[in-house]
């Protein structure tokens, strides 16, 4: 490529390096037959559209973990599942993602990305009457179905031909819902009759097409770049602290560099920090150490890329300190407390933190004050 022009080779390279846009893999058109599949299930076993023969109506439905819109219509998806599963009517949801494809700011609505191991968490935890599949290796099966958003629903008849493609219904928060699409088209094709509505918009989060690992990748350089800092806290700004007045959701960690547990799971709360930092959430980071060790203690966090918040205690008076954040702490790191806005303790653990626990409790949290 020596004698290729330099104009002409980034051209070849720009070519080369697109990424890929929804635009490329369209909708599958009304009248279409259903495309064919083989993907491993979050039960340990794969399925087939085949598996789905004996079904009059086949609702293929491509959601994904970490979508907030996805999300809300858990419970709905199930329900319609026992609502019509004794009308011969079959549901089997499709997660569309590349996992390597989202980034961590993308995250903050969720304890859960898309990987095919918190597929399988996520469908114990809520308990999912319906197969959930991975599609998130080479998204071949999503590429063929074209779907623009999670959820995105496709409705197929008793000869698999497409009779319905959109929105389960026409608003997230249940309690404004006024049109039913879903149930209707199957109401419709249960009685033999064509659906109303045959096509409407899928509202959610855009499927995250493979290709976008080295946005993903440059992201993180750059949040890498962030500048670390320390400060040091008196009894007045532990006080302070644990009172909470900031208006948002806050993480505390008390750690050591000297605590083998706590150098162990830090790097969890920088990622934690990373995924929620754009909404009312901080992470707060305070070494114990001794105060004549803060150059210890900031060469880790730079090396940690903590650009949080961290403190280091400002005096070797470490009761005072510690009974100023917490009188019942009696000092065992790593010590961890999740405070709402308001100030009050809704998760507390002394030793090492289960993260998704922690990330759960975060979520359940933010959740509660969200306009459902």
């Amino acid at each position: 490529m020596k004698n290729i022009p330099m104009v002409f080779l980034l051209i070849l390279l720009s070519i080369i390096c697109q990424p890929v846009f929804p635009d490329d893999f369209p909708t599958l058109p009304l009248g279409s037959p259903a495309p064919a599949f083989t993907l491993p299930g979050v039960d340990g076993r794969n399925w087939t559209l085949k598996d789905f023969a004996d079904a009059r109506i086949l609702v293929v439905v491509f959601t994904c973990n970490h979508c907030p819109t996805a999300q809300y219509y858990q419970g709905r998806i199930k329900q319609i599942v026992t609502d019509y599963k004794g009308k011969g009517v079959a549901l089997v949801a499709i997660m569309p993602n590349d996992p390597k494809s989202v980034r961590l700011d993308e995250l903050g609505w969720t304890d859960l990305s898309d990987t095919f191991a918190e597929m399988k968490l996520r469908a114990k935890e809520k308990e999912f009457n319906f197969p959930y599949l991975y599609d998130g290796e080479t998204e071949s099966v999503s590429r063929a179905y074209g779907p623009v958003a999670t959820p995105h629903v496709f409705v197929f008849d008793a000869d698999r031909k497409l009779r319905y493609v959109g929105a389960i219904d026409n608003s997230e928060r249940i309690q404004h819902v006024t049109k039913n699409y879903l149930r209707d088209a199957l109401d419709a094709l249960l009685a033999g009759k064509e659906p109303a509505v045959t096509q409407s918009k899928a509202v959610g989060c855009s499927i995250k097409w493979a290709g976008k690992e080295e946005l993903v990748k440059a992201y993180l350089e750059k949040l890498d770049e962030e500048p670390v800092s320390l400060s040091k806290p008196d009894t007045s700004a532990l006080r302070d602290l644990r009172k909470n007045s900031s208006g948002k959701f806050r993480l505390i960690n008390f750690w050591a560099t000297w605590c083998a547990p706590c150098v162990a799971e830090f790097d969890e709360f920088v990622t934690v920090n990373r995924m929620y930092r754009h909404r009312d959430f901080e992470v707060v980071t305070v070494s114990i150490n001794q105060p004549d060790e803060e150059g210890r203690v900031l060469e880790f966090l730079t090396k940690e890329h903590a650009s949080n918040r961290n403190l280091i205690f400002a005096s070797s008076e470490r009761d005072s300190l510690m009974n100023a954040f917490d009188p019942q702490w009696e000092g065992a790191v790593p010590y961890t407390v999740l405070l709402d806005p308001e100030g009050k303790v809704i998760y507390r653990e002394v030793g090492s933190v289960d993260i998704l626990a922690v990330k759960r409790a975060i979520q359940k949290g933010m959740n509660a004050r969200k306009p459902w």
